[in-house]
C-alpha cells in the first residue's frame, strides 16, 4: 500500500456530530472527498439538507446522509448508532464535532450556565464515545477524533478581548476542552486493546464569517498568531483526513494542534 493509498477512506462509514456547523461543514467535506459515507448527526433537518446539497454539487458521487441526534441525551445517541449500524452493518470513524453551552464571565456564571456548558462541550463527547463502542468492537477497530480548542490548552489573552468581551469564550468552555484532552487519553488507553484510535484535534483561532466583519479584532487576533495570520477552515482538513486514515494508523492518545502557532509562545 502506498502513503497514497493509505490515506484513502472508501466505503468507510463516518459520523460528524455538528457537522452543519462552521468548523463541522468542513470536517464533513473532507471525509465526503476522502470517499467515505458520511453520516450527520444533528438535530436540524434543513441545515443537514443545505448543506448535503452543496457537497454533492461540489463532490459529485458523494455519500452523505442525516441522523437525528441529541448529543445531550444518551438515548438518542444509542438510537442513532443503532441505526446506523442496522444500515451500514459497521461504524469506522466517529468526529465529536458538536457543542452546546450558557456564556457569562467569571465573577457572574451561575451553576446551571457553568454545569450546560460543561455537559455541552465534554460529557456530550463522553457519551458519544461510551455509545460507539460496542459497534466499534465488533469491527475490531475504529478512530474516534474528538475537537478540543486552543483555549483547552491556554488561557485567552484578555488583552486582545478588552474591547471585544462578546468574543471571549466563557470559563467553562476552556475547562471542558481541556476536559476533552484528557478523556481522549483515557479512552485511547482504554480502547487500545480493540484496535479502536482516539485522537483529539485543537484548532486555533478560526473565528466565523461573521465575527471576521470586526476588521480591529481580526487583527489584534493574527498578530498573536505567529504566522501572523488566522485560520481558513480548509487548513482543518488535512489533519483530519490524517488521524481517520491509516496513514496515523500507529497514532493514538494524540492531540494534533492547528493553531498557525498560537500555543508556542
Amino acid at each position: 500500500m502506498t502513503i497514497i493509498d493509505k490515506f484513502k477512506l472508501d466505503n468507510k462509514v463516518a459520523i460528524v456530530t455538528g457537522g452543519y456547523g462552521y468548523l463541522g461543514k468542513y470536517f464533513v467535506e473532507a471525509l465526503a472527498e476522502a470517499g467515505t459515507i458520511t453520516i450527520i448527526g444533528g438535530r436540524n433537518l434543513n441545515k443537514c439538507n443545505i448543506l448535503k446539497e452543496e457537497i454533492m454539487q461540489k463532490i459529485p458521487g458523494s455519500h452523505v446522509d442525516f441522523i437525528k441526534m441529541d448529543i445531550s441525551d444518551s438515548n438518542s445517541v444509542k438510537d442513532c448508532y443503532c441505526k446506523i449500524y442496522t444500515k451500514y452493518k459497521k461504524i469506522d470513524i466517529l468526529i465529536n464535532s458538536a457543542v452546546y453551552g450558557a456564556s457569562n464571565n467569571l465573577e457572574n456564571m451561575t451553576d446551571e450556565e457553568w454545569n450546560c456548558g460543561i455537559d455541552g462541550t465534554l460529557s456530550s463527547v463522553f457519551r458519544c464515545i461510551r455509545e460507539i463502542i460496542p459497534y466499534m468492537k465488533k469491527n475490531i477497530s475504529g478512530s474516534i477524533i474528538n475537537i478540543s480548542s486552543m483555549y483547552g490548552m491556554v488561557s485567552p489573552d484578555l488583552r486582545i478581548y478588552k474591547d471585544n468581551l462578546s468574543q471571549l469564550n466563557p470559563p467553562n468552555y476552556g475547562a471542558a476542552k481541556s476536559g476533552v484532552l484528557q478523556l481522549t487519553k483515557y479512552s485511547a488507553v482504554s480502547l487500545a486493546k480493540y484496535r479502536i484510535r482516539v485522537n483529539c484535534i485543537s484548532p486555533g483561532p478560526f473565528p466565523s464569517d461573521n465575527v471576521q466583519k470586526n476588521k480591529k479584532f481580526i487583527t489584534q487576533l493574527s498578530n498573536k498568531v505567529p504566522l501572523g495570520r488566522i485560520g481558513q477552515p480548509e487548513e482543518l482538513k488535512g489533519a483530519l483526513i490524517f488521524l481517520a486514515s491509516d496513514a496515523s494508523s500507529y497514532i493514538t492518545g494524540h492531540n494534533l494542534v492547528v493553531d498557525g502557532g498560537w500555543t508556542i509562545w
